[in-house]
């Protein structure tokens, strides 16, 4: 190939067109010998069909071809060659899980909530917390190998439907950061980290923006592959994110943009992630058990219901709560007066058990306990009064 050539391709269109005319099995026929095709094919360089497909596998044959090298991956079916129609990117990326024909997973380190940790994940919440521009490993594992020059994408989109049409980009106050290197766009919001192979594309028709770096096998001793991935925007950042929840998209492909695998997870980049994660976690606890609670109460009603259905008696009304039979909750802060109005609340749960005519009694023993106490006091304030008087009485003579 001369180096004209390769600085004068022809548009994307015309090679996307002579791609797919040659990819489609029925087309394959007989187009070996077809001479219209070859010459156009000639003014890309390429005379065999070995060198047509090393053109549409590596974008540095042909470099046109780089810059938009894959379909959108979530209209391409599962196993099935992409066609034309297909290669239009959607508007809004499916986020189901697919584990796909390689079963394709992905798994976190475990952490802990520390205030220091830097990135953690909850596996309740399916829900990764982590500071900006810190690393945030993720393990990609597969049951068997997938083909060669697969391809693993991350994209950013928003979780709520309202926003779901809207791009994930960064903050323009973080996009003029210093922050920013060579190697990767400004806006993109995902980038990896230590991997020199590393794509950023942008869809034309979309707008949509992902990182791609080619899928690499295990190493020795090991059934999953790391990869460093680094979030550059919070997300509290105004013009950005915008406090607005984001899913991370990952997923498997083949070089022509067949779909292998989906997995997604929430992402939250934020100061403290352990102080984050724990209190979410704590807050979908609660929620889950007001929703056992309440599912478990709106049982109860229907069966009675039915019953009574059944049997044609009426649905028995609601009993009366008595005032001393209500029961309060109270927060109390502090443990020493906690601990005093513990102590308080039992004694009164020990009275409640005693019969009145004990109480009683006690009271009158008690009365008559203090009433003792007095005179015995008041006979010894007397006694030493005489004996001042007497002793009075004597310094005077």
């Amino acid at each position: 190939m001369s180096e004209s050539q390769v600085e004068e391709p022809l548009s994307q269109e015309t090679f996307r067109e002579l791609w797919n005319q040659l990819e489609v099995p029925s087309a394959n026929v007989g187009l070996e010998n077809d001479p219209t095709m070859w010459s156009q094919l000639e003014e890309l360089g390429i005379g065999t069909m070995e060198e047509l497909n090393m053109a549409g596998s590596n974008p540095l044959v042909y470099p046109a071809f780089a810059e938009h090298p894959l379909p959108c991956p979530s209209c391409s079916q599962a196993g099935q060659p992409s066609d034309t129609a297909n290669t239009t990117a959607c508007t809004v990326l499916s986020t189901n899980e697919y584990a796909g024909p390689h079963e394709f997973q992905l798994q976190f380190q475990q952490s802990s909530t520390a205030k220091s940790v830097t990135c953690t994940y909850s596996p309740d919440l399916n829900k990764l917390f982590c500071q900006l521009a810190k690393t945030c490993p993720i393990q990609v594992r597969v049951a068997s190998a997938p083909p060669p020059g697969s391809l693993l994408r991350a994209t950013a989109v928003y979780k709520k439907p309202e926003h779901v049409a809207e791009v994930v980009k960064r903050c323009p106050h973080h996009e003029r950061s210093s922050e920013n290197d060579g190697h990767a766009p400004p806006s993109h919001l995902i980038r990896v980290e230590a991997n020199t192979r590393a794509r950023y594309t942008e869809d034309e028709d979309t707008k949509r923006q992902s990182v791609v770096v080619p899928y690499e096998s295990p190493q020795v001793g090991s059934d999953s592959t790391t990869i460093l991935y680094n979030f550059m925007c919070n997300s509290s950042c105004m013009g950005g994110m915008n406090r607005r929840p984001i899913l991370s998209i990952l997923t498997l492909e083949t070089p022509d943009g067949q779909l292998l695998g989906r997995r997604c997870f929430e992402v939250r980049v934020c100061a403290c992630p352990g102080r984050d994660r724990k209190t979410e976690e704590e807050n979908f606890r609660r929620q889950q058990e007001g929703l056992v609670a309440k599912s478990g109460s709106s049982t109860t009603k229907r069966s009675i219901q039915e019953v009574s259905q059944a049997t044609g008696s009426p649905t028995p009304r609601k009993k009366k709560v008595l005032p001393d039979e209500e029961v309060f909750t109270l927060q109390i802060h502090g443990r020493k007066r906690y601990e005093l109005l513990k102590k308080l609340n039992e004694a009164l749960e020990i009275r409640d058990l005693i019969p009145p005519e004990v109480i009683d009694a006690y009271k009158q023993q008690q009365h008559k306990h203090q009433v003792k106490t007095a005179q015995r006091k008041e006979g010894t304030e007397l006694k030493k009064g005489k004996k001042l008087l007497v002793k009075a009485e004597k310094d005077s003579d």
